[in-house]
């Protein structure tokens, strides 16, 4: 694992990381899969959001390698391709000091 003050390198790729997340749907379908891998459609339902939006949401998360995708039974299931993400939106569900400036 790379230091980010020391590794310059490294910091660029967890600085691609966050901004793949900087989405509040991509935050929220990362989320979501924390508890489970789902379809599309679930994702969507779960979320309150066209499935489209969602649909185009997972294509980013796919192309920056945090989420991974498996057709079975005719669906195309998603999963997160780093089980550590869920620390992270742990870590960000935690950070209360922020609830507060959310409009």
């Amino acid at each position: 694992m790379g230091s980010l003050v020391e590794d310059g390198d490294f910091a660029g790729h967890m600085a691609e990381i966050v901004k793949a997340l900087a989405h509040p749907v991509r935050l929220r379908i990362v989320a979501s899969l924390c508890g489970n891998e789902e379809n599309v459609g679930a994702l969507a339902t779960g979320l309150g959001e066209k499935q489209a939006i969602v649909s185009q949401q997972l294509r980013i998360l796919r192309m920056s390698g945090l989420v991974r995708s498996e057709r079975r039974n005719g669906h195309v299931v998603y999963r997160l391709a780093e089980p550590r993400l869920r620390d992270l939106v742990k870590c960000l569900e935690g950070c209360t000091m922020f609830a507060g400036k959310v409009q």
